[in-house]
Formats: C-alpha cells, structure tokens, sequence
C-alpha cells in the first residue's frame, strides 16, 4: 500500500498537474491539503474517474484538505478532534478499508509566522491538540499514519541553509520540541527511517529561483503507529512534480507499508 501526502497549493488552479501527478505517483491512498475550495466545490469528478474514493474537508479560498483512496473509506472525520473550536479546514481522518485496515490522518499543520504572536501561539496550540489525539489513536494498539504538510523543518540538515530559517516558526526550538514529543509517543517518522539523507526536500519558494537553485526544505510528513512502522518497506519524495508546468511548491512524498 502506497500512501502519500501532498500540498497541492489550490487543486483547482493546478488541475492538470493534479490530475498527471497522481496518475504517475499511483498511490493507494493521498492526503491533500491547501486545496482552498469548499467542499461541494472539490472536482469530484476528475478525481472518482482516477479511481478514487473522496473524503473532503473544505474552506473558501484557504486551508482545506482532502482524503482520497482507492479503498472504501469508514468513520470519516473532519477536523481534529478536541479542537472543535477551531475554524479552519485543517484535518480529516477516516479508516481504510484495505485488506489490512488503515486508519489514516491528513493534516495541514498551521505555518505560525511570525513568531512570536498569535499566529505562532495558534500554532503550538494545534501542535497540542494533535499530541492528545495521537496519544488516543496509539492507545488503539491499531494501524495509524498522520500524513501531511507539518510546516515543521525537524533537523538542521533538512532545509538548505539553516542561517537563513532559524527564527522561522517552522525551524524555531519550540517547533522542533513539539514535533519530537509527536514521535516520542511512539511515532516513527517515514522518511527519517527508510531514507534519512540530509538535504532531501519537499518545498521549494516560488520566490527568487529557489527550486532553481536547490534551495528547499523538508516540511512535509508521515508519522506512523508502530503497527504501520512495521510495514514500511519504503519512501519516495517525488521531486519532478515540482518542475511540471504550473507546479505546487511542494511536491509528493508516499510511503510504502507490506500489504
């Protein structure tokens, strides 16, 4: 089973490269987010005729994110539970139907510049919330992937020069503390156990020729219960979709469990 994450940057002004990446990645299940549309706005058309079951959580113009599988999907849920307080379209979550059952989150993790202020606050909130869910699922003792753009750089060596991101939310000592304690619960990031290369991304700026000039960091994840752990097999960043005409500035990166 392929799962993959993607911030696709509005599905809908980036439809024809939406629509090829996910035919070239044939993943099994993809968790979408910045997808900046409303729910009954999703182009549910283009994607069922890929072969894909949709759940959507949408918000008009910003956030918004999405389930897609080629499974049945059950006990789908939208936004993070705990947090009903909150507003924007940031989490989905539903179980997988697979032969071996997966229950899978997708999740746009909030930016939080600048830090310090209510935008950063906002975000270590959100990171909180996650943290109490996580611990839930774990208690489960089930299959479980928390997928998605975590604007989080966890280490140094993934961005291309940490002088130009350290006071950015996304590398600050407290993002980083928040991040790990998500893993210490017993998480096991993706990418950092069947890869782990320094200097591998999965953004790059639009701005001043950074995919151009290799000028990336790593923000995007998959975070697994120890039940899924054990059947990684792989990960892939999928970088050519950043230089696709009319790309996302971030691109795809699917892990691979044993069925």
């Amino acid at each position: 089973m392929k799962i993959a994450t993607w911030n696709v940057n509005s599905i809908k002004a980036r439809m024809a490269t939406v629509l090829d990446v996910l035919k070239t990645i044939d993943a099994d299940v993809i968790c979408l987010q910045e997808i900046k549309c409303e729910t009954e706005n999703f182009p549910y058309m283009e994607i069922e005729e890929l072969g894909y079951n949709c759940a959507v959580h949408g918000q008009k113009s910003y956030n918004g994110v999405a389930l897609l599988s080629r499974y049945p999907l059950e006990d789908i849920v939208t936004g993070l539970p705990g947090n009903e307080d909150d507003d924007q379209a940031r989490y989905i979550e539903a179980l997988v139907l697979a032969d071996r059952p997966v229950r899978v989150g997708g999740l746009y993790l909030p930016n939080g510049n600048p830090a310090p202020g209510p935008k950063y606050d906002y975000k270590l909130g959100w990171m909180k919330h996650l943290k109490a869910h996580a611990e839930a699922q774990l208690r489960l003792e089930e299959s479980f992937v928390l997928a998605g753009d975590y604007n989080v750089i966890p280490r140094d060596e993934d961005c291309w020069d940490i002088a130009v991101w350290r006071d950015d939310a996304l590398a600050l000592p407290t993002t980083r503390a928040a991040f790990r304690e998500l893993k210490w619960l017993g998480l096991t990031e993706a990418y950092e156990a069947a890869d782990g290369r320094a200097h591998e991304y999965s953004f790059w700026d639009y701005q001043a020729g950074a995919w151009q000039k290799g000028h990336g960091i790593r923000i995007d994840h998959l975070l697994l219960s120890p039940q899924a752990a054990d059947r990684l097999t792989g990960v892939e960043i999928y970088k050519k979709a950043r230089g696709l005409e009319k790309p996302s500035d971030h691109v795809p990166v699917i892990a691979t469990l044993s069925d």
